[in-house]
């Protein structure tokens, strides 16, 4: 019989008859290679045909302990308690990506098994640490719905993270983030809060989308409401009818993030403010802010990029060209040059609660965004603090 690749059963069956038929040969270095070329055929077509299933990861612990003379106890440093070790052991409690890494490394079990139940085969290096996340905010504020108590996140927060991040469809967003204050933002922290929020509002039904009709049309209606006290509750409204989701989330420690704007699963631009300073003038210029974005940069660029904004201070002190575009953009269309005049926005003495009042009203805005102007322009940040609206805005949306 002539070697070739066993493709079926018959050629199978034929190659065994062949193997016993060799065997009954006097022995000598032909035949024994010829039985060694057609055992190697044979396996083949078993390793393909009949696939041997991995064991049970938990057998292959048992199995482990059993060789090795361990007991119970002398797994609680690899699982972490003598319950957590009997959860285990009896089937109770999976095994987490930790508790998999530890096992693989102390008990030498390969990869393949204890990820039997995944589609990995090899132990993922760990992605987040624990300690680098607000955990208790973000349990707080729904980021895990999947778990009831925060013990568990914690003793599952690589796959809790995971769950997470993978409403970003496996590929990160390239986060381009504003620094206006002092903080130093984690960045990963903001990218979870991207994705909590992708997840929380990322599929709410909005009305088509059209980038040509955000004209000044669309940003004087939309700032007209600022004249009224609940004027903030308007904007989710008017902006779904325009396909941009508008949500207010709030922030996350160590993020001094006042705005974002990025695009949802579904291409249409998603706002988000978080009333980090609860003021009424510096929600309408976060708000004009990130719809500057969504006007010139978001779809100018690379799909995944996420605007992340801290406006919490002077809008010249941010280096960006693009936070700069997004920064003048969002003051003119606050405070028209057209209709006021910006060297008098700057002469402290010109200016008087009443005047603000008067002035606002014409220009059909809220007093507190020509008063937040003035003492931008003015570089006094003590003025007209009465003015604002400071803690207006939490309450509204609470």
């Amino acid at each position: 019989m002539k070697p070739k690749l066993i493709k079926n059963d018959q050629d199978y069956e034929m190659a065994l008859k062949h193997i016993e038929s060799l065997m009954e040969e006097p022995e000598s270095t032909a035949i024994n290679e010829e039985i060694e070329l057609f055992t190697s055929l044979v396996w083949l077509y078993e390793e393909k045909t009949f696939p041997v299933d991995l064991p049970d990861p938990i057998d292959a612990i048992v199995f482990v302990m059993d060789q090795k003379g361990l007991t119970r106890k002398d797994l609680i440093p690899i699982l972490g308690s003598q319950g957590k070790v009997s959860e285990i052991l009896n089937r109770k409690r999976p095994l987490s990506l930790s508790m998999i890494r530890k096992v693989h490394e102390e008990l030498k079990i390969p990869a393949e098994i204890l990820l039997k139940d995944t589609q990995q085969n090899q132990v993922p290096q760990r992605r987040f640490a624990y300690e680098d996340f607000p955990v208790s905010d973000m349990f707080k504020l729904g980021y895990f719905p999947d778990y009831q108590i925060i013990s568990q996140v914690k003793e599952y927060f690589e796959e809790a993270m995971s769950t997470l991040f993978s409403r970003f469809g496996g590929k990160t967003p390239q986060p381009l983030y504003c620094k206006q204050s002092k903080g130093n933002p984690n960045l990963d922290v903001l990218l979870a809060w991207q994705a909590h929020i992708l997840q929380k509002y990322g599929a709410d039904e909005v009305d088509d989308f059209f980038l040509d009709a955000l004209d000044d049309s669309f940003f004087n209606e939309l700032l007209s409401f600022s004249m009224y006290p609940k004027g903030p509750l308007l904007v989710k409204d008017y902006l779904y009818a325009y396909g941009i989701r508008f949500v207010v989330e709030p922030h996350l420690p160590k993020t001094y993030v006042d705005g974002a704007a990025f695009a949802s699963h579904d291409g249409k631009p998603l706002v988000v403010l978080s009333l980090r300073h609860d003021r009424v003038d510096n929600f309408w210029f976060t708000l004009l802010h990130e719809l500057a974005h969504v006007v010139k940069h978001l779809y100018g660029g690379a799909d995944d990029r996420a605007f992340f904004d801290d406006t919490s201070s002077n809008p010249k002190e941010c280096e960006s060209l693009l936070e700069q575009e997004a920064n003048d953009f969002a003051m003119e269309y606050l405070i028209p040059a057209t209709r006021v005049d910006v060297q008098a926005l700057g002469d402290a003495s010109a200016w008087s609660p009443s005047k603000i009042l008067a002035t606002a009203k014409e220009l059909k805005r809220s007093p507190a965004i020509l008063a937040g102007r003035i003492r931008y322009e003015t570089g006094n940040y003590g003025l007209f603090s009465e003015m604002l609206g400071a803690k207006e805005l939490k309450c509204l949306f609470t």
